[in-house]
């Protein structure tokens, strides 16, 4: 059978996504999901929606909601793509930036699926190790066709400085995709980066601050010349209507997200503040989740306990970087108790 596949795919591993427990007793805080409603006008559109119009094919541009967009972060149309969540717009970067004999960089650690898709398309990538309190620079030499700078960075929760990121666009020669899944839960963002430089892109996803993770929807924000691009190998239709109609109406409405995003700010302030007190170490967050270093346990025994009780959060296994550590999405004040309760319980014996 291997001779039919490709070797590159053959021998990469596979991207992990976070565990999916069903039930109600389950205390889900792995994944990184927004635990509000969304916007309760994609109610409101689900019930207006026809059903005749399932029988077509859906705007193959995403114009409604590129328009959208646009007026929200004061660009063209022409600068806006829509993909399939973000990580199409990632895998489609590898394919329209990057030449067989070039080379893909990251950070590490971050995203995991960014060498998976690197593998995919049989391309070597280099990696720009974190130091030990997860903070970067710009190593010397650094030749990327493409470089992905996830910040707020993911799994750790930190941010890089305003600065340091304008200084980094202004040295790298390939093209720059600001990876700003995180953005609207952190004190600042790279957007005007986006709009001022031709060679950055910065993507936004709707699965996280809009509460939208089931519609699979996120965009990127460009010069012009690097959106065509995308959109010329993109699938033919690769956002479906109802995702369409639900992003578009969500995008607009900037209260409710806000809202939401204050929501979880104040209570990963607060469970920052108890975890603290356990003795843990906690990094300082601008994301929906905090990077945690138990005290007294190990972060996979801790992990391992959590789970026997029905609490899911997320363990990145034993690498040398992350294995003393736990990443903890923030979900309601009720799944935070119950996770804060648990951790006491454990860590007490």
């Amino acid at each position: 059978m291997s001779d039919w596949i490709r070797k590159s795919v053959t021998d990469m591993q596979a991207y992990i996504p976070g565990e999916q427990p069903q039930g109600d007793e389950v205390v889900k805080l792995n994944t990184n999901e927004n635990p509000y409603l969304p916007s309760p006008e994609v109610l409101d559109i689900l019930r207006e929606i026809d059903i005749a119009d399932l029988a077509r094919y859906p705007d193959p541009s995403c114009m409604e909601v590129r328009k959208v967009i646009a007026d929200l972060h004061g660009s063209s149309v022409e600068q806006v793509f829509v993909g399939n969540g973000s990580d199409e717009i990632l895998a489609l970067a590898m394919r329209a930036f990057v030449e067989r004999d070039e080379k893909v960089g990251f950070l590490e650690p971050s995203y995991s699926l960014y060498p998976v898709l690197a593998q995919i398309e049989d391309l070597q990538y280099e990696q720009v190790v974190l130091n030990e309190r997860f903070n970067w620079s710009t190593p010397e030499g650094l030749e990327t066709a493409l470089f992905f700078l996830t910040n707020p960075n993911a799994p750790t929760s930190v941010s890089a400085g305003f600065e340091q990121i304008k200084s980094f666009a202004e040295q790298v020669k390939g093209v720059l995709l600001i990876d700003e899944a995180y953005a609207e839960f952190a004190e600042w963002n790279c957007m005007d980066l986006a709009l001022k430089h031709a060679h950055v892109l910065v993507s936004r996803s709707l699965s996280k601050s809009y509460s939208l993770a089931g519609i699979r929807c996120g965009y990127c924000v460009g010069h012009a010349d690097l959106i065509r691009a995308l959109y010329k190998i993109k699938d033919s239709y690769n956002v479906n209507y109802i995702t369409q109609e639900i992003a578009r109406v969500a995008l607009m409405d900037q209260e409710t997200m806000k809202a939401n995003v204050e929501a979880v700010k104040e209570t990963r302030r607060l469970v920052s503040e108890k975890l603290f007190n356990f003795g843990f170490e906690v990094f300082d967050s601008q994301t929906n989740f905090l990077w945690v270093k138990p005290l007294g346990i190990s972060a996979s025994t801790l992990f391992q306990s959590l789970k026997q009780r029905n609490i899911f959060v997320r363990y990145f296994g034993e690498a040398k970087q992350t294995r003393d550590y736990l990443r903890i999405s923030i979900g309601t004040a009720p799944q935070m108790f119950s996770f804060l309760d648990a951790v006491e319980e454990i860590i007490n014996g």
